[in-house]
């Protein structure tokens, strides 16, 4: 059994975090997509957010 993680690149998650902001489509709809577990995409988009203030320092 192969147990390799899957590697996402800043670039892809950025493009699915927008995605997901923009709520045009649900989470389960981008996570099918793009073969990623809801779960993730929350994690991404917490994770964005929660940096964003930095931007504007």
């Amino acid at each position: 059994m192969n147990t390799t993680r899957r590697k996402f690149t800043s670039k892809l998650k950025t493009k699915v975090v927008q995605e997901a902001l923009k709520e045009r489509h649900g989470l389960t709809e981008i996570a099918q997509r793009y073969k990623i577990h809801p779960t993730q995409i929350s994690g991404w988009k917490r994770d964005f957010l929660s940096g964003a203030e930095q931007v504007f320092e």
